[in-house]
């Protein structure tokens, strides 16, 4: 019998919130390689769920920003240089430069890029040159001599395989698939729902400005932290908005289910700030795909390629709080369209799930 293969799989997240990973560790493990998922510990980090494979957390001096990236790569570099392994995965740009440099120094183990963005064009680097300019050189120098490659949607995978010369598949974002819900009534309060990180180009600060514009049956929840926590949280006081809009924090991906359960509508709403946001295709829209429950979604090609395909969700073309406004009234107003797209929601959830992507990402660990 041949020996079992060791994967270890590297993110800067917090491993109890990367649905992602999550779901691609679970898998490997099942498909019988021995797996580690490495991630980091945060100052305020939760006790790890229970999973099937391993997870280890690394410890950094610094938070965020340059030293953060710089003091986690030298960490992971060490780490990964003597740890037993024949397959390292980097998750995305800011863990290339530790993997990339153990492959130098260990040639017989094989590297693979798990790019879930394309990270030097979000918001937060999109006008940064000198740091997009340095992130940029270490993907130019590295990842060309990964040994596969994958990303989250086929535009970003023609995008990266022509920058790298190096063949992209796409793996997308599916969820794990859940039963069949039924019917359900329309809730009264009309709830908005929005679950991911707090950051910049969400459209959170547009969404929250929209809702002081529509009468005071419609309210807003919001699942997640980030950047803009506190900055979203003074705004809604501002506009006198405490009673209607709901701050869940952080939760676990088991603990989405509750409140997509009684949303009626989902939040993806992104600002045209960087090709990374623009050909995104994120955990959420599939998330309340499987919860069937309609979503707004800006008029992005993804977005636009997947509408076309289930018919499943809205389109917004302009991110401004009146179009917003607009548009949730409209769907409000045409109830029959919107039951429509909660059937159709039932529909894509039985062909739009992880267990009918999971083989294609084993199968990219299998060739080696």
């Amino acid at each position: 019998m041949a020996d079992v293969q060791r994967i270890i799989l590297t993110v800067t997240t917090d491993l109890n919130y990367d649905q992602r990973m999550q779901r691609i560790s679970d898998s490997l493990q099942r498909a019988h390689f021995a797996v580690e998922l490495v991630g980091r510990h945060k100052r305020n980090s939760k006790s790890l769920s229970n999973r099937a494979y391993k997870q280890i957390r690394l410890r950094s001096r610094f938070e965020s920003g340059f030293l953060f990236y710089c003091f986690f790569n030298i960490r992971l570099f060490v780490f990964l240089l003597f740890r037993p392994v024949d397959i390292i995965c980097a998750v995305d740009l800011d863990t290339v430069l530790a993997v990339g440099l153990v492959k130098f120094l260990r040639p017989s183990v094989k590297i693979v890029f798990d790019a879930h963005e394309y990270f030097t064009e979000v918001p937060e680097l999109k006008d940064r040159a000198g740091v997009q300019k340095v992130w940029n050189a270490i993907g130019d120098r590295f990842i060309p001599t990964f040994d596969a490659a994958y990303t989250v949607g086929p535009e970003l995978a023609r995008i990266f395989s022509k920058r790298y010369g190096l063949e992209f598949e796409t793996i997308r974002n599916l969820s794990v698939q859940r039963p069949v819900l039924g019917e359900r009534p329309v809730n009264i309060p009309f709830r908005l729902y929005y679950q991911g990180a707090l950051n910049e180009g969400r459209g959170l600060e547009q969404v929250i400005e929209s809702l002081a514009l529509l009468d005071t049956s419609v309210e807003l929840v919001i699942a997640g932290e980030g950047d803009l926590s506190k900055y979203l949280r003074d705004l809604v006081q501002d506009l006198g908005l405490t009673q209607r809009v709901q701050f869940l924090g952080y939760l676990r991906p088991e603990e989405l289910q509750a409140p997509l359960r009684t949303a009626d509508l989902g939040l993806n709403l992104l600002e045209n700030k960087g090709l990374s946001y623009y050909y995104s295709l994120a955990n959420k829209t599939f998330d309340y795909i499987q919860a069937e429950l309609p979503a707004l979604h800006m008029d992005f090609p993804e977005y636009k390629a997947l509408q076309a395909d289930w018919d499943c969700f809205y389109l917004l073309d302009k991110l401004e709080p009146q179009h917003i406004a607009d548009q949730i009234s409209q769907i409000r107003i045409e109830s029959k369209d919107y039951n429509n797209k909660k059937e159709q929601c039932r529909v894509a959830k039985n062909v739009l799930h992880w267990e009918s992507e999971a083989q294609k990402v084993i199968d990219i660990y299998k060739q080696f």
